[in-house]
């Protein structure tokens, strides 16, 4: 069992006696078949937030309830500490959209790892396809999007109420038995998990041991403790070299201390100044779109000169915003150092630098930049059937195509009750889909076209109630939009 299994093995809900106190009730295997590792299909609720969605994570670690070899006869035997670490690197997208060579880089596992570590998340029901990624020769790699899921065991399992329908439930409350379960998952949540380091041996012997071994000549003396030799007269040279006796004050007194005592290391270790400069450089490449593409060893080196002086991310963007922000970059690692050349003489105090800082944040062009992740034109859903199901809902009735057997107009529907079961579930998913990447255009413009009432029964009150909150917010002063 792994370490992140066995530290939460207490995490496994205790079993329910029933009414009668008889019979006891079990909590069952957890597994989600392919056909429901969707979003229109998951029987899972959208986790809000990536905090929320790894106390999911680290429950369903410690709860054995899913066992990845009852299902396929190769791959990893347990989801343990890296399936974890997969999951925070998920946890901290948005979208949840992550290509297969951005993990293998950021937790330095083979491609085939990640494929499995993926797999079991998605067999677990912590994660459903919003869009499956595509791989077509001669054309660029789509990666797949993600929705991080909260499987209904955890529900069940932690008595949390929920309230709404479909994948769009939200929690309301929790029973008092599962309170202290939830806090020890909060625990969990806030801390990282990190790669195991390999401990190097030390029971080598020493270098001038194995010398002096070998060549069976001489009295070994070490750099700790030197002795007299045991051989020949105090005047006389030994053959290893010159011999220093100990003062008085060094010779045994009868105690037992080690000469090295073992320093014990508490809390968290501190960066050194190299850490530091991969730190900022990965902060920058997340959070400046123009250097995305760039590798964090070139532009760790070449932040070494801010990164010593102590300069935050936020501080670094505040000074690169004081030039025009560039269209197209084809050197993002050139253009970096010549924006900051100098930088340190300009702003050589931290006071200037927050005051600058402060005064970017409330600029327009950082505004902008936090806005630009919503704008551009509506993209038409990917799959040509729900694009021909939104042309066919949205047909006036007088160009509804005529019968020319019986020369009559064909039934025309007039109104949105009259779509198929499956067309409306269709639609529901993908507006859900759509409004889970910040886009709202299908149920505003459903809006508009039918009326609010009859928007509600297409895709649930609750959907469209947030769809036009979020799109009446996005257009307020008050309101900021941004992801992590």
């Amino acid at each position: 069992m792994s370490s992140v299994a066995a530290s939460a093995a207490v995490l496994l809900p205790a079993q329910r006696a029933s009414v009668d106190g008889d019979t006891v009730s079990v909590l069952p295997a957890l597994y989600v078949p392919e056909a429901m590792q969707w979003l229109s299909t998951s029987s899972g609720r959208v986790a809000l937030d990536g905090y929320s969605w790894m106390q999911a994570v680290h429950w369903v670690a410690g709860s054995g309830l899913y066992e990845p070899r009852r299902h396929r006869s190769h791959g990893p035997r347990s989801f343990g500490a890296t399936t974890v670490r997969v999951a925070q690197e998920l946890a901290e997208l948005f979208p949840c959209r992550p290509g297969i060579e951005y993990l293998v880089r950021r937790t330095g596992l083979s491609e085939r790892s990640v494929e499995y570590h993926l797999g079991m998340l998605r067999e677990a029901g912590l994660l459903a396809y919003i869009v499956r990624g595509t791989r077509i020769r001669g054309a660029a790699a789509q990666a797949s999007e993600f929705a991080r899921m909260v499987p209904v065991e955890f529900d069940v399992a932690l008595g949390v109420r929920t309230a709404g329908e479909g994948t769009g439930r939200r929690m309301t409350g929790i029973a008092e038995a599962g309170r202290e379960l939830m806090a020890a998952l909060s625990k969990k949540a806030a801390r990282k998990v990190r790669k195991r380091r390999a401990k190097s041996s030390s029971k080598a012997p020493a270098k001038g041991a194995r010398k002096g071994a070998d060549q069976g000549g001489g009295t070994v003396v070490s750099d700790e403790a030197r002795c007299t030799p045991m051989v020949g007269s105090s005047r006389s040279l030994s053959s290893a070299g010159t011999t220093s006796f100990p003062p008085e004050s060094k010779l045994a007194s009868g105690q037992s201390d080690s000469p090295t005592p073992k320093k014990v290391k508490r809390g968290r270790r501190k960066l050194n100044s190299v850490g530091r400069r991969f730190q900022l450089a990965s902060e920058l490449i997340r959070q400046v779109p123009w250097i995305g593409r760039a590798a964090v060893p070139r532009i760790a080196w070449i932040l070494s000169e801010v990164a010593d002086a102590g300069w935050t991310a936020d501080e670094v963007i505040a000074f690169l915003d004081l030039g025009d922000a560039p269209e197209r970059v084809h050197r993002p690692s050139g253009f970096l150092a010549g924006r900051l050349k100098g930088a340190v003489a300009l702003w050589p105090h931290a006071e200037g630098r927050a005051r600058a800082v402060q005064a970017y944040r409330g600029s327009r062009r950082a505004e902008q930049a936090r806005h630009q992740e919503w704008e551009g034109r509506w993209q038409a859903p990917r799959s040509e059937s729900v694009r021909r199901l939104v042309a066919e809902a949205f047909i006036p009735r007088q160009e509804q195509p005529m019968d020319s057997t019986q020369g009559e107009v064909l039934p025309a529907e007039t109104s949105i009750d009259d779509l198929a079961a499956e067309e409306v579930a269709e639609l529901r998913a993908t507006a859900r889909g759509e409004f889970m990447r910040g886009e709202t255009t299908l149920i505003t413009s459903t809006v508009d076209a039918f009326g609010r009432p009859a928007a509600e029964r297409l895709y649930g009150a609750d959907l469209v109630q947030r769809a036009l909150r979020f799109t009446s917010g996005s257009r307020s002063s008050l309101m900021t939009l941004g992801h992590r």
